[in-house]
């Protein structure tokens, strides 16, 4: 017997996604509070016009861009075709505009609302979706620090979705270190524009480098300036921000030349490259070097470069987020149609769908709390990026859960790509299904945009080590609202081991704060998968509490609390391996000979 791969018209489900957004986020308080127009009837035509476009448009393309990569011919990179078509039916529907204030050709839609819309694109297509992702953080950054006339001139078109941006960060021999940068800016003059700079260096992997998909490629490029004696410093306090397109505002070619593509694992659509700027020698505008703008003031790159890494921190778990959850929704419905055995005990010995199997009920229920855990988290981040615009509490508090954002779902959407192909048998790693690409796609997602241990380091040195707005305090009280909210409940038990084992992460908190700095990076990223597993664990009780009287056919609502169980039975005892080397005040990793790894 052959099986045949499911329709592939599987994105994220509506009912989740409104659970999600209006029953436990609130939406309706956010779109109230945020000012705009945009009502609940509004809001679900938004939601319903998305996953139409997502299944009709995006959807399609996601095999055919695994199957045709972006190639380089003759200086130039060609994409798949149809990728511009999609995205220009993205444009005219006004999604690139939609966060966007109306005094900038925007809707206005809160995050919140625009992350639901964004999540179904992620679900058809990561590939396709990177484009419009970087594109609005590149947009989002130049109306925050960029001039009138630097707005006007490159964002604008990119809010419009006429130009698309990118982010220019790593280097060669400068990766995660941006320390290391050496593209130098050198001063030009001035015109109606800013301050314009000559730049000369290099850039690799840079995700929509370049394509033929739309009019223009705006790049933000962190540089150093030189200084008085002609070098760069060796830290990163002379970076700076430079906006450099690819095609300047008069139409001609910009010093900017694609020397290679990387060829990855998965994102295979998306066009990754290594760009030489101003090394080709060609002259552009009676000079060398590459034209580009200064964004704000010198030396203030990095600051304000961190508003679009933390953007597309976002929204690389986002991404992840809901890979991983199509990923398990595939699983579930193959394991309802997959006859194969019966269970140990059963009466009847004829075949039956795998689902009956407990090993299979457990991957999948692993897979549902990873997969609908990772959704919560980041629709949960998104709407403290509308309250921290008036909250400094909640500012602090999206501060301290960015890398869990960016870091949990990128790992255990992961491992829900994992269980899915596992489910699916021999079936699942070959390309005839879903899962086996979607496992690919999302494999790239604990990489990018910092890997895990550079998100701890962030967690650990930044967030927790030099919690000024007591943000760790603030997260804190709101488990403790909802573990006291548990008391007398169906979900009381899992109540009371939430507070316990909060108790151990703040108790593990107070040692990384005494700790030398050296010892509390050592143990950072064991701290980070533990601090997040117990912040998903908060999510899940929250969630649980609101569904403990649902309907047995209210299949979302009614699957809560088990789901909650579950996580906290078979997940939460995890955290005990990743604390007890802080506990400990393990030095084993910094004492251990190099030789013997």
């Amino acid at each position: 017997m052959t099986i045949q791969p499911p329709m592939n018209d599987i994105l994220i489900d509506r009912d989740e996604l409104d659970f999600l957004l209006w029953d436990w986020l609130g939406l309706q308080d956010v779109l109230d509070r945020s000012g705009s127009e945009v009502d609940r009837e509004a809001a679900d035509a938004i939601l319903a016009m998305s996953h139409k476009l997502a299944r009709d448009s995006f959807l399609p393309l996601f095999k055919l861009t695994d199957a045709n990569e972006p190639v380089l011919e003759a200086g130039e990179v060609r994409a798949l075709p149809q990728i511009g078509e999609a995205l220009r039916e993205y444009a005219s529907l006004g999604l690139f505009a939609a966060g966007f204030s109306e005094d900038h050709g925007g809707l206005g839609m809160p995050t919140l609302l625009s992350s639901g819309s964004l999540l179904q694109f992620f679900a058809a297509s990561l590939a396709v979706s990177a484009y419009p992702m970087l594109t609005v953080a590149n947009a989002r950054l130049l109306t925050t620090f960029g001039s009138a006339a630097q707005i006007e001139t490159f964002a604008m078109p990119q809010i419009a979705g006429e130009w698309f941006g990118t982010m220019c960060l790593s280097e060669p021999q400068a990766g995660s270190n941006l320390a290391d940068v050496a593209t130098r800016a050198m001063p030009d003059g001035e015109d109606g524009l800013g301050a314009r700079y000559r730049l000369f260096g290099n850039k690799m992997w840079i995700s929509g480098g370049d394509h033929d998909l739309a009019g223009n490629i705006v790049h933000l490029v962190l540089a150093k300036i030189p200084g008085d004696d002609g070098q760069v410093g060796a830290d990163t306090r002379g970076i700076s921000l430079f906006v450099v397109p690819k095609f300047l505002p008069d139409g001609a070619r910009n010093d900017i030349v694609v020397t290679g593509l990387n060829h990855k694992l998965g994102y295979r659509g998306t066009t990754n490259c290594v760009l030489a700027i101003g090394e080709s020698g060609s002259p552009v505008a009676g000079g060398d070097g590459a034209l580009g703008w200064l964004v704000g003031e010198p030396g203030q790159g990095l600051p304000q470069m961190f508003q679009m890494m933390n953007e597309a921190r976002l929204n690389v778990g986002m991404g992840a987020a809901a890979a991983g959850y199509r990923s398990y929704r595939h699983a579930s419905i193959y394991a309802r149609e997959r006859l194969q055995g019966s269970p140990i005990g059963a009466v009847a010995k004829t075949s039956g769908p795998i689902i009956r199997h407990p090993d299979v009920r457990d991957m999948l229920m692993a897979a549902k709390c990873y997969g609908e855990g990772a959704l919560a988290l980041v629709l949960y981040c998104a709407r403290l990026v509308d309250t921290a615009k008036h909250d400094p509490a909640d500012d602090a508090l999206l501060s301290l859960l960015t890398p869990v954002a960016k870091t949990w779902p990128s790992e255990w959407g992961l491992a829900a790509n994992d269980i899915a192909i596992q489910i699916h048998g021999g079936y699942g790693y070959t390309r005839d299904f879903d899962v086996e690409q979607l496992w690919r796609d999302n494999r790239l997602n604990p990489i990018h945009e910092g890997t895990t241990g550079i998100q701890a380091q962030d967690l650990v040195g930044r967030k927790i080590r030099k919690d000024k707005a007591g943000a760790f305090d603030r997260l804190g009280d709101l488990i403790a609202a909802t573990v006291a909210a548990s008391v007398d409940t169906a979900m009381a038990a899992q109540g009371a081991q939430l507070g316990e084992t909060w108790d151990r992460i703040a108790a593990a908190v107070a040692q990384l704060r005494e700790c030398d700095a050296a010892a509390a990076n050592e143990n950072a990223t064991g701290f980070l998968r533990a601090f997040g597993h117990v912040v998903v664990a908060w999510q899940w009780l929250d969630r649980a509490l609101l569904c403990v009287d649902a309907a047995a056919e209210d299949r979302v609502r009614a699957a809560k609390p088990w789901a909650c169980r579950y996580f906290f039975e078979r997940e939460l005892p995890r955290i005990g391996a990743w604390l007890g080397p802080i506990e400990g005040e393990s030095r084993l990793l910094s004492q251990m000979n190099e030789d013997y790894l």
